[in-house]
């Protein structure tokens, strides 16, 4: 990111939750815009650079787990669930399929906060920030497979694309910028973006045996994910960027 204030897009029907955010995270150096209706939301994002959305599960009669499925397929803007609905398999779905963390309501603004520039300064860190047009990689090769960070898309040797869920994804993404290397489950958390998971216990495991049985021939021996018994998991492979 740049030295501009990072901007954040609303996407909220109630205008109370609107107003106390406008106010509460423009106090606090971050620029906001809102939206009440989907054709608002996509017609900010076409016009701004958004670095980060914080969407409802239903606005304006829509699935706010299919908007940021849409979201995820043509961009890496991180995306915060802010709800009322605090549902168990929501959070689940949420932070599996679309979501970088999942809020309900009532909510504290510090941590609401917290949790916002948490989003952002991994991206930062990670080198996805809100916009892939700043960056120079396209995409991560490895053992003839192509990850692609333009359209978040996994291409097998064989030219197939295998689908990823955004866990998986990011898990992934985050192993091939550190080949070769082991990491420990909380860096994986942190770098991968599934810290929000509270309600899994060893989440990063549970997506390492998902992403295995994509990646690995026999995912009961793994060529590619590592286990470090005490130590975490290693991404055994020669990567590549292309840019």
């Amino acid at each position: 990111m740049n030295s501009r204030l990072p901007h954040i897009l609303v996407a909220n029907e109630d205008p109370a939750v609107q107003g106390l955010l406008t106010e509460y995270l423009s106090d606090n150096e971050l620029r906001v815009s809102t939206a009440t209706t989907v054709e608002q939301m996509f017609m900010v994002l076409k016009e701004a650079a958004v670095d980060l959305v914080m969407l409802d599960l239903r606005i304006d009669g829509h699935d706010g787990l299919q908007l940021a499925s849409e979201l995820r397929s043509s961009s890496d803007i991180p995306v915060i669930f802010l709800t009322g609905k605090c549902d168990e398999a929501d959070r689940v779905m949420g932070l599996e399929i679309a979501a970088d963390d999942y809020i309900t309501e009532p909510f504290s603004r510090r941590e609401l906060l917290a949790r916002i520039r948490s989003v952002l300064r991994r991206y930062r860190l990670s080198g996805n920030c809100a916009h892939l047009k700043e960056s120079t990689r396209r995409a991560y090769r490895f053992a003839g497979w192509e990850l692609n960070l333009m359209t978040r898309r996994l291409r097998a040797p064989e030219g197939q694309r295998v689908a990823l869920s955004n866990g998986e994804f990011n898990l992934l993404l985050a192993m091939c910028e550190a080949p070769e290397r082991v990491l420990t489950r909380d860096q994986l958390l942190d770098l991968s973006r599934l810290h929000g998971a509270e309600v899994y216990v060893r989440s990063v495991d549970v997506q390492v045996m998902r992403l295995r049985r994509k990646i690995e021939a026999d995912p009961s021996e793994p060529r590619f994910i590592l286990t470090e018994r005490g130590a975490g998991y290693l991404f055994n492979a020669k990567v590549s960027a292309l840019s």
